[in-house]
């Protein structure tokens, strides 16, 4: 918003350096965009569009330099007859004024002109510049239609109808729907309300009277019909963040006022439909509450002085408290809270104490879910994983793949686009997203992990998603690259899942649609699944722009799931072995479709305690296996934390073992 500071002094009384002007009204909330040639450019929140004008910033100074806001000219409208005005969409519209005018267009006088062309408005004609001048000084817009050009010479307040259509002041044609707010005449549109004219009733040269539009719209019909037509205008900018109830008439006298003075126009007859008038709002503030939010004693004395300049009202209600009626301008104040701000802005931030509040009570401890993601992070990165961030809105397209069969993802109500349509079911179409992108741009070697949250119709889980693509092992010039395979994001896994407290966690088939049959794997903990790993399907990874004939690998770990589990784990300290372990290697011969997770689980149950750790280190199916058979070899660690064990207690562990593999998976001793 640019103000201009001669324009400003006129309002408030301010000293005359600009530049102290601005650096002492910018410490009290109001960014200053830079200041040049009189004219101060504020960069004003969304939440004060009472700011929004000269009248405002004129408050705000009055604070600052203990001063009068001066009241500005306002002209009575003559009684007669008035130009005939019907709402029929009072909750888009709940009050429309209009007054007639008869008017002689022609050029503005300098002065005016020339403050309309400081704040950054051209000069079009008296009446225009008129309705901008009372806008850039009061915060509230006016439109003049040309009442010859009235059908009917009337003002019906409505919805479009569908398909309507209409010709705004840029020369577009507009197709209008049920869910914007036109002012019409007796036959057609001639505005959309709050937003811009019509070239129907634009006024011209040959204009001799007109209607001057002044009005409260409703702030959310505003900004959907501006988003929907693609038109961000001066009023829509006010409009949209909340106007003034109450300003409608006075924005007319002010209009009127200026239009005698400048010689442009002579009013007439006022109509204003306010059909449920609003009442004001009224705070108790209280004394004790200001010092307990800012941390000091504010005077007693200085909240009137704050608070009266600024359009509020006090009356006492108690002797630490005041009754505060809220100016309908201020559309932002509704709490308490909100008038404990407006008193700690002007009373001064730099006086707020830096020391922190005493606590009353101890302070609570973090939550667990942050030491989760700094041991995700340590861990992946350990691995030679970067970080991914990616966003929770996605194509419906992208997350369909990745729903539970038979359920639809979470849709957003209001969209800013189809690509941010739905909330991901799954964190894997943003990982595998950011592969290609990072592949497209020749980039062979891509590890990413993402932690975040998911969204399914049973509510919001957080999860790690893994996407991997690339070389398996480090490249060095003395070793030979190799492809990543499925095996190399399932020992991530592992790591990741013993860092989380789930040391053994169990593989099993799994028949996900967006993973490669016999190259997935479901991920259990217990009997509670928790997650799955596998090679994308090609058909998939290339619609997502992967380069064709490139493997691609994705895991993703339920983080709720895990914490359910990891909290059943008993977490035991021992002391370092003092014993020599024992080594014995197994070679048998099982079922190509046992799962190792069967045979481990029989190895566990048929061995003694002394039975250290189960790792398999060889597979093998070809010339010399049966078909349909498969060659495993296990490496068993026997250590007993009392003793050095003997060969023929070790032996004897191995029979049992091997008996029971005989028993329950028709395994054979190669």
């Amino acid at each position: 918003m640019r103000i201009v500071h001669e324009w400003l002094s006129e309002l408030v009384d301010t000293p005359q350096d600009v530049d102290l002007v601005a650096r002492e009204i910018s410490l009290r909330g109001f960014e200053v965009a830079s200041v040049e040639d009189g004219v101060i450019d504020f960069e004003i929140t969304a939440n004060r569009p009472d700011c929004l004008n000269h009248a405002g910033i004129a408050r705000e100074a009055a604070v600052i330099w203990n001063r009068v806001v001066r009241p500005t000219a306002l002209s009575d409208a003559p009684a007669g007859e008035a130009i005939p005005v019907t709402i029929e969409a009072v909750d888009l519209c709940p009050r429309y004024s209009a007054q007639l005018f008869d008017v002689r267009l022609g050029p503005s006088p300098s002065w005016l002109a020339a403050r309309l062309e400081a704040a950054g408005v051209r000069p079009i004609n008296n009446i225009v510049d008129v309705t901008n001048y009372v806008m850039l000084e009061m915060g509230q817009p006016m439109h003049a239609f040309d009442w010859a050009r009235l059908a009917g010479g009337q003002l019906v307040i409505r919805r479009a109808r569908p398909g309507e259509k209409m010709r705004t002041l840029d020369g577009a044609e507009r197709t209008l729907d049920s869910d914007m707010l036109v002012i019409a005449d007796a036959e057609k549109p001639v505005a959309v309300g709050g937003v811009m004219g019509g070239q129907d009733s634009e006024i011209s040269t040959a204009t001799r009277r007109i209607v001057l539009e002044s009005a409260y719209f409703h702030p959310a019909s505003i900004r959907r019909s501006s988003k929907k037509l693609g038109l961000k205008t001066e009023a829509s900018t006010r409009f949209e963040r909340g106007g003034d109830i109450a300003a409608p008439v006075a924005a007319l006298r002010r209009a009127a006022a200026l239009l005698e003075k400048i010689g442009a126009g002579t009013p007439g007859a006022v109509v204003d439909v306010y059909p449920a008038p609003r009442s004001t709002i009224e705070l108790t503030l209280r004394s004790r509450r200001i010092s307990r939010i800012l941390g000091i004693d504010v005077p007693a004395a200085d909240v009137p002085r704050i608070l009266e300049p600024l359009g509020f009202s006090l009356r006492a209600a108690a002797s630490d408290s005041w009754l505060v009626t809220v100016p309908s301008f201020r559309v932002d104040v509704t709490r308490e809270i909100d008038l404990i701000e407006e008193v700690g802005r002007h009373h001064g931030y730099d006086k707020l104490p830096v020391t922190f509040p005493a606590l009353s009570s101890p302070q609570p401890a973090p939550d667990p879910r942050i030491n989760t993601d700094e041991t995700i992070r340590r861990v992946m990165t350990a691995a030679g994983a970067s970080e991914s961030m990616t966003f929770a809105f996605i194509e419906r397209q992208a997350a369909m793949p990745f729903c539970p069969p038979g359920t639809e993802p979470a849709a957003i109500a209001n969209p800013l686009s189809e690509k941010f349509a739905v909330l991901r079911p799954s964190i894997l179409p943003g990982l595998v997203e950011s592969c290609s992108h990072n592949r497209r741009r020749g980039r062979k070697d891509v590890a990413l992990f993402e932690i975040g949250s998911r969204f399914t119709a049973e509510g919001e889980r957080r999860a790690v998603g893994i996407a991997w693509c690339g070389a398996g092992n480090q490249t060095h010039w003395s070793a030979t690259p190799r492809p990543l395979d499925f095996f190399d994001l399932k020992g991530v896994v592992e790591l990741l899942c013993a860092a989380l407290g789930i040391p053994a966690p169990e593989f099993g088939n799994d028949d996900s649609s967006f993973l490669v049959r016999g190259r997935a794997a479901r991920i259990a903990a217990g009997r509670a699944s928790i997650g799955v790993v596998g090679q994308l399907t090609p058909s998939m990874a290339e619609q997502r722009g992967f380069p064709a004939g490139e493997e691609l690998y994705v895991a993703e770990i339920d983080l709720d799931a895990v914490a359910g589990q990891a909290a059943q784990q008993e977490v035991r300290a021992e002391t370092l072995p003092k014993y020599p372990a024992i080594v014995r290697d197994l070679s048998i011969l099982v079922g190509e479709a046992l799962p190792a997770a069967a045979v481990r689980g029989t190895i566990r149950s048929s061995a003694p305690p002394t039975l250290a750790s189960i790792i398999e280190f060889d597979r093998y199916q070809g010339q010399g296996v049966p078909e349909g058979r498969v060659s495993l070899s296990l490496r068993l660690t026997f250590r007993s934390l009392e003793r050095t064990l003997t060969d023929d207690e070790v032996e004897a562990a191995m029979a049992a073992i091997v008996i029971a593999l005989e028993t329950a998976h028709g395994a054979e001793r190669r």
